[in-house]
């Protein structure tokens, strides 16, 4: 029997194994702390999870609407006017998608015709460079550097032309922890105007900031409500990755376009998902005030406990990512190298941020997930003092 000597779609079949997928697996072989995926221990939040649950014994099962139930729709208009001040009309400018990463590729699909220019900001979430080429855009790539990645004029007007359909901004940003600043922000949008460019905002760490921070979304600053595509996602929020529920934001032209393309992807989300999310945004906001405060201590008892053992420890201002800078500790540092050795000899998995860049990767800084329990915590910091002289 002969194989089909026919190509495959180019953009999928030249993509290696990832980093993540190989050091998940590292980490389940050596029974490894496992810092490195990004999902919490805890189950979420119970009365959310019971809501749920009561939807798919007493609630509807059949297809929903392909823009998502109407309870969802309406919890998420009152949600975001109260959080961010946006004002939305739940039947034309919301939309509920399986998951962010399926909103990306609504989002991407409806707004890219082949040519056009994407820019794109990295270290990046992986899935967005595939994402733009199997659209057929063309990447332009912004590269940020530590300790701060920061947003300048200069990295803009290198990328930006006349041929630029879209920036594409996560913010706060996996894998740095960074919340872009207001400067930041203005000047991504006024490039947008200046170019007649959309914005897609993968905006789905936007409760999990820290440090009395409020999020604001590039959607509300002057002239972007009307080229804006707002990217959420209730897994994140409520600390329940695998839900896989996702909502998106945008004024009623491009809404319109965007549905087109959902209804090709997946059509509907699970409605009793939907029903414990529309429940979930309007808890009270003493909630999701302990959700970042619990996280913040999280990320406050791993941050001390590096710094105790000499890692040169970089902000986090969201998310549930912190990064060590091994350019202190090493002359030639390579954070791939150090991740295995980290995973093999000394039982604790984490990311090595390289893999989070197209071009040119910075190769001194390592990932951490601290979304875990004290004891996880605690662990991960007890076998990383004993391998710490044999790691200098």
């Amino acid at each position: 029997m002969t194989s089909p000597a026919r190509s495959l779609n180019s953009v999928y079949s030249a993509l290696p194994t990832t980093v993540f997928e190989t050091m998940s697996q590292l980490a389940r072989v050596h029974q490894a702390v496992n810092l490195g995926q990004g999902f919490p221990e805890d189950p979420g939040p119970e009365d959310v999870r019971r809501k749920a649950a009561e939807a798919v014994v007493a609630g509807w099962n059949q297809y929903p609407s392909m823009l998502g139930m109407p309870e969802l729709r309406q919890a998420a208009a009152i949600h975001y006017r109260h959080w961010q001040g946006l004002v939305l009309d739940p039947e034309t400018e919301i939309m509920v998608t399986s998951g962010a990463t399926e909103a990306l590729a609504v989002a991407l699909l409806a707004l890219i015709e082949p040519g056009d220019e994407v820019v794109l900001f990295q270290p990046l979430y992986d899935a967005y460079l595939p994402l733009v080429q199997r659209a057929g855009g063309v990447p332009r790539l912004v590269r940020l550097e530590p300790p701060h990645w920061h947003i300048t004029p200069e990295k803009l007007a290198a990328v930006f032309s006349d041929r630029t359909k879209l920036v594409l901004l996560n913010n706060p940003q996996n894998p740095t922890g960074v919340v872009h600043s207001r400067a930041e922000l203005e000047l991504v949008a006024g490039y947008c105007q200046r170019f007649d460019a959309y914005a897609v905002c993968d905006d789905v760490w936007e409760h999990i900031v820290f440090d009395g921070r409020r999020f604001e979304p590039l959607m509300a600053l002057e002239g972007m409500r009307e080229r804006t595509v707002k990217i959420s996602s209730a897994g994140k929020i409520f600390g329940m990755t695998g839900w896989k529920v996702g909502m998106m934001f945008a004024a009623p032209p491009l809404m319109k376009v965007l549905s087109r393309a959902h209804q090709f992807l997946t059509f509907t989300t699970p409605p009793c998902l939907q029903s414990a999310v529309a429940y979930g945004l309007g808890k009270e906001d003493a909630w999701f005030e302990d959700m970042r405060a619990q996280l913040q201590r999280a990320r406050d008892r791993l941050g001390d406990g590096l710094e105790g053992l000499g890692f040169t420890v970089l902000p986090s201002a969201g998310s549930y990512f912190l990064n060590i800078d091994l350019s202190s500790r090493f002359a030639a540092p390579d954070d791939e190298a150090f991740c295995k050795e980290l995973v093999l000899r000394h039982g604790v998995a984490a990311i090595p941020v390289s893999a989070f860049y197209a071009q040119q990767p910075v190769r001194s800084v390592v990932r951490l997930c601290f979304a875990k329990s004290d004891a996880t915590l605690d662990l991960a910091l007890e076998r990383l003092a004993r391998a710490g002289e044999g790691m200098r």
